[in-house]
């Protein structure tokens, strides 16, 4: 569905007003509405947040949701599709949720999106989803910056070799047990 240029052009112009314009439960909220969103009340929306450019009706944005700092949602990747964030979810700073085309992708109602996490995929509702903790994965021989070239930073890179569990803990007679970390079952 192609859009006329003129509306096009004052949805973006809407857009960049909204994302660093003031009034997080006011004018930014009324903005994207201006722009197709759907939003409910009570919704706060931080600065920075990417909504949707080419199809912002393909978003719905429920009730007493919150979105922080710089989250991006996409509802098209190959064609429009539409998201859904459900009433009293948190979708977490530099988040990035995408819906492919012709897909609907629903953040459940209560859910909590941790900082930094890609979201493509349903979240249950009441659900709190997170990144697994950043690790180290290889060993810099040549720093980024000061390489000349990306290819001789990546030239430099040397794999670590698996080693055991470094949150496992030691019991009394020295054996090893494993940590138990906290997994999110898939939705």
């Amino acid at each position: 569905m192609k859009k006329p240029f003129f509306r096009r052009c004052f949805n973006r112009v809407l857009h960049f007003v909204a994302r660093h314009g003031p009034g997080a439960t006011s004018l930014r909220p009324f903005l994207h509405r201006l722009r197709g969103v759907q939003i409910g009340k009570r919704v706060f929306i931080a600065d920075e947040v990417y909504l949707e450019n080419e199809y912002p009706e393909a978003v719905e944005i429920q009730d007493g949701v919150q979105i922080s700092v710089r989250a991006i949602i996409i509802a098209h990747t190959r064609g429009p599709g539409r998201v859904v964030i459900e009433k009293d979810a948190y979708v977490g700073p530099n988040t990035v949720i995408a819906s492919a085309g012709g897909r609907t992708l629903r953040i459940g109602e209560g859910a909590v999106i941790g900082a930094g996490v890609v979201v493509s995929s349903d979240v249950a509702p009441q659900m709190f989803f997170s990144n697994p903790s950043a690790k180290a994965v290889a060993r810099v021989t040549v720093p980024l910056a000061t390489a000349r070239r990306m290819e001789d930073f990546i030239r430099g890179l040397v794999p670590l070799k698996p080693r055991h569990d470094p949150t496992a803990v030691a019991t009394n007679s020295g054996n090893l047990i494993e940590s138990q970390h906290l997994s999110v079952p898939p939705v």
